[in-house]
């Protein structure tokens, strides 16, 4: 009869650690290889199109330079930013006030609102521009006084709208139309608890809005009334068909001159977009800091490289095993 030892070590598969495809020290992220073949047929897509338009005579990139830091062109810029910046604000503080009478417990206002909003997002901008600039054709004089009752103040019309008056109306009052609706969305975001805990707190309806509500509410407007600023900035183009001067209207000026069409628009091309990229970064600064505190972010986990001398084979635990915990 031959003697049986019995080793409390467990048993070991020797072939489980040598093989890579089942060793987790061996693992890796998948490789997208369809990822980089994209990234590399894009890049070849955009240096082809960037030598092709960079090479281009048609463009005359030397007229662009000659142009691009020029005084009129550079007088058309700061006027399309004052407008940008007039219209932007008139058209946010209206908007609010349109948002608040939206969502007001009078009918009369939210009749009232609504009626502008329709109004005013319904027709196109460059007709809402062209009324304005012809309003002295309908009104020839603005009177101030009662309906149906007496005059008291009475203005020619040609001296109150100016391309200048009729820009701004048309632009302000046609961005708070939009603006209203992003607000009262904003608005409408917040939970009604954060209202109904103010009200009990003894705060009025106005400070709530100001202290508690709109503060909540920012992290859903700023991010369209970015895009709206942004297409603001493109909206003043339109201006120049009432002989405003902005920065389209500098560059039409000089081409119909000189007959440099094309580098005299990439004169304005490349302004508008240099603007545009600046409104980009201000917004994500702006989204950051309105989002403190609600951004998710992943934990930085970090893989553990085990040493050669560290490494430890897998135990296959059998139902005989013996655990110390069992004796």
């Amino acid at each position: 009869m031959t003697d049986k030892t019995y080793s409390s070590t467990p048993a070991v598969r020797d072939d489980y650690t040598q093989d890579p495809r089942r060793n987790v020290e061996f693992s890796h992220a998948p490789r997208h290889y369809g990822r980089w073949v994209a990234w590399i047929v894009v890049l070849l897509i955009a240096a082809d199109v960037i030598w092709a338009v960079s090479h281009n005579q048609n463009f005359e990139w030397h007229v662009v330079a000659q142009w691009f830091t020029e005084g009129s062109v550079l007088k058309g810029l700061g006027v399309t930013l004052g407008l940008t910046v007039v219209s932007m604000l008139l058209g946010v503080f209206i908007g609010l006030m349109l948002a608040i009478a939206r969502l007001s417990d009078s009918i009369l206002l939210r009749k009232l609102a609504g009626l502008y909003i329709w109004f005013f997002r319904g027709t196109p901008l460059l007709v809402q521009l062209l009324f304005w600039y012809n309003m002295s054709t309908l009104f020839p004089r603005v009177v101030l006084g009662i309906p149906f009752g007496p005059q008291y103040l009475s203005w020619n019309t040609n001296d109150l709208i100016t391309p200048l008056t009729a820009a701004i109306a048309g632009l302000a009052l046609n961005e708070a139309a939009y603006m209203a609706e992003i607000i009262r969305a904003g608005l409408l975001s917040v939970d009604n608890g954060q209202a109904e805990t103010a009200q009990a707190f003894g705060m009025s309806r106005g400070r709530a809005l100001r202290r508690i509500i709109i503060p909540q509410a920012m992290r859903s407007i700023i991010p369209p009334t970015g895009n709206q600023l942004i297409s603001m900035i493109k909206a003043t183009s339109l201006v120049s068909v009432i002989a405003m001067g902005d920065l389209l209207y500098s560059v039409q000026t000089v081409y119909n001159r000189t007959f440099e069409v094309v580098p005299m628009l990439m004169v304005a091309v490349i302004w508008y977009l240099f603007i545009t990229s600046l409104l980009n970064l201000g917004q994500s600064a702006i989204e950051r800091y309105y989002s403190r505190g609600t951004r998710r972010t992943l934990p930085n986990v970090k893989r553990r490289q085990s040493n050669a001398e560290e490494k430890t084979a897998p135990i296959i635990s059998t139902p005989d095993m013996v655990r110390k915990e069992d004796l």
